[in-house]
């Protein structure tokens, strides 16, 4: 079960319960009765294996069967149209914003 960390507006009183996902949150302090805010804290995240980075999503596993072949006897596969046209964009808007400069 996760904990959530809790503040007073009115008193200023902080401190932190476990509750189920299902439960409601808390509305009234404990100390002084005023109205409670739900603090955010950062989670530490850790990713471990492959698969968390860019390149790593890329690999020739997730090709298409017939493209995966001609890549593997030397001749090069033809891109997608999609991908090719998405940063030919964004290089033509940084150019023309380095002209405009």
């Amino acid at each position: 079960m996760p904990t959530y960390a809790y503040a007073c507006k009115d008193c200023g009183h902080a401190f932190d319960i476990v509750q189920s996902f299902s439960d409601d949150s808390l509305t009234a302090c404990p100390e002084c009765g005023g109205s409670l805010r739900k603090k955010f804290n950062s989670v530490g995240v850790v990713f471990k294996g492959s698969g968390f980075y860019r390149t790593d999503s890329r690999s020739s596993s997730t090709l298409p069967a017939g493209s995966a072949a001609p890549s593997a006897n030397g001749s090069t596969p033809s891109t997608p149209a999609a991908p090719a046209s998405a940063p030919a964009p964004a290089a033509a808007s940084a150019s023309a914003s380095a002209g405009a400069n």
